[in-house]
């Protein structure tokens, strides 16, 4: 059986008050588009058919990189335009040239750009149920239907058809079984019922929703199963609904965090916005961000208001609160923080010690070396057993370009000191503080690099000059 996805992300999004395509507002850190993307990559489609309107570069450019944790590549997902906004059964009919019509089994399913939080799970379900079926639909019990296409059934509970709301009677609105706007179809009978879709209704659009009638006037069965989740159907057309999504989601997150045995102090303030591994007995005070790829070891703390992104945590690792880690590699026991920064290249070796306003960009730093606070190492290769003291600068930029510092084993920097790269302190060098060092230091040196100081006797305190009244 072939399996293709069409993807309806065409609209413009006007509630949501923005440049921005509706589809590419983001539901934790990625476009809510990349989710549904991400749920069809899941389910093994053979091909996924995203049809565009309104922002399609910035949708193209986006997905030119996309690569999903299944092996989907942007280059697999097929762009349609859709130039006029004309109702959901016109926007698949721009797809369909590009699906193939082999045989009865083969599937056309159909999904919506700006419904982030449908699980696979659920569509692994409706493809199942509906198998001998040409037809099957995703449909949802609410208390709130208003605005949404009531699913009308027959005495036998058989699906008849689905009537958008403008066009339904009284009766018919006091449904509340409703459309979710999901359904899986032969690929063969959609061309066939697309071929024959009119406008002739209060909006004077193309409904896709008008293939169940036909399915039903040609004899066939349609087959429906329905989600107990409101969330896993629910569009978003504004940013309050973004938001409410948003918080959703991220509550699942955090639940399957604590039944995993994460130890998590507010479950309603930790965000996880991309991929996160970890071991046991990793804690998270309030406040905690994780984004991009984060790998994390067994028995880490990462305290209150910190964020962690495309790093990797070893066991025993500590983040004190307001820490912020970016691309970084942090070795075993190391205690970072607090109000620490740790910029992309860094890579920290097993019980290092950076402290708090101690900021470190591209600089390996050896085991048990130790930055207290109040630091910048940047461009660096620093040795074991090294202390860094308050104040002291990497100096590694001349204004065109960067270089490196290099610091061997049990070397010590006295506070207020500036290493201006390209320099190299051997083993076991000293440098006094208060030196502005620009020249290598052999081993076991004392390095003393300031002005002598002077003390002027009888000195006195400038005073203010007087202001005459007029």
């Amino acid at each position: 059986m072939r399996l293709d996805v069409v993807i309806l992300a065409a609209g413009k999004g006007t509630r949501m008050n923005s440049d921005i395509p509706k589809v590419m507002h983001r539901i934790a850190g990625k476009p809510m588009v990349e989710h549904v993307v991400d749920c069809a990559s899941i389910l093994k489609a053979d091909a996924v058919h995203l049809v565009v309107g309104h922002g399609a570069e910035i949708i193209e450019q986006h997905f030119a990189d996309y690569e999903s944790a299944e092996g989907l590549s942007g280059d697999a997902i097929q762009f349609v335009c859709q130039e006029q906004q004309l109702g959901t059964g016109h926007a698949v009919q721009q797809a369909m040239p590009n699906i193939p019509a082999c045989d009865d089994e083969d599937r056309v399913l159909v999904l919506y750009g700006d419904v982030p939080l449908l699980s696979h799970e659920t569509l692994l379900e409706l493809i199942e149920a509906s198998h001998g079926s040409a037809l099957g639909v995703l449909t949802l019990f609410t208390q709130n239907p208003e605005g949404l296409g009531r699913i009308v059934r027959d005495a036998d509970h058989k699906l008849q058809a689905i009537v958008e709301e403008k066009d339904a009677t009284e009766s018919q609105r006091g449904i509340n079984e409703v459309n979710s706007g999901i359904l899986v179809a032969s690929s063969n009978r959609m061309k066939d019922w697309l071929s024959r879709l009119g406008n002739e209704n209060a909006q004077g659009e193309y409904y896709l929703t008008d293939i169940v009638a036909m399915a039903v006037a040609d004899g066939m069965t349609v087959e429906s199963i329905t989600t107990g989740d409101e969330y896993e159907v629910q569009g978003v057309n504004d940013k309050l609904q973004l938001c409410v999504l948003e918080r959703h989601y991220q509550m699942i997150q955090a639940q399957g965090l604590l039944a995993t045995g994460v130890t998590v102090m507010d479950p309603t303030r930790v965000d996880i916005r991309g991929d996160l591994s970890y071991g046991k007995d990793l804690s998270l005070d309030i406040n905690v961000l994780i984004e991009g790829k984060v790998v994390i070891g067994n028995g880490v703390t990462i305290g209150a208001n910190c964020i962690v992104k495309d790093a990797t945590l070893g066991n025993g690792v500590t983040l004190l609160p307001g820490t912020i880690v970016d691309g970084a590699i942090i070795g075993e026991h190391a205690v970072i923080g607090p109000y620490a920064r740790l910029r992309p290249g860094t890579v920290l070796e097993e019980s290092v010690k950076v402290g708090n306003f101690v900021e470190t960009k591209k600089a390996h730093i050896g085991k048990g070396s130790k930055a207290n606070h109040l630091a910048y190492i940047g461009d660096a290769e620093v040795g074991s057993g090294v202390n860094i003291g308050a104040g002291t600068i990497f100096c590694n930029y001349d204004g065109a370009n960067k270089h490196l510092t290099t610091l061997g084993n049990d070397v010590f920097v006295g506070s207020n000191s500036v290493l201006v790269a390209p320099v190299e302190l051997a083993d076991g060098v000293f440098v006094a503080a208060g030196s502005v060092v620009n020249c290598n230091v052999p081993a076991a040196n004392l390095a003393v690099a300031r002005t002598k100081q002077r003390n002027i006797a009888g000195w006195k305190r400038p005073t203010k000059t007087a202001v005459k009244k007029d």
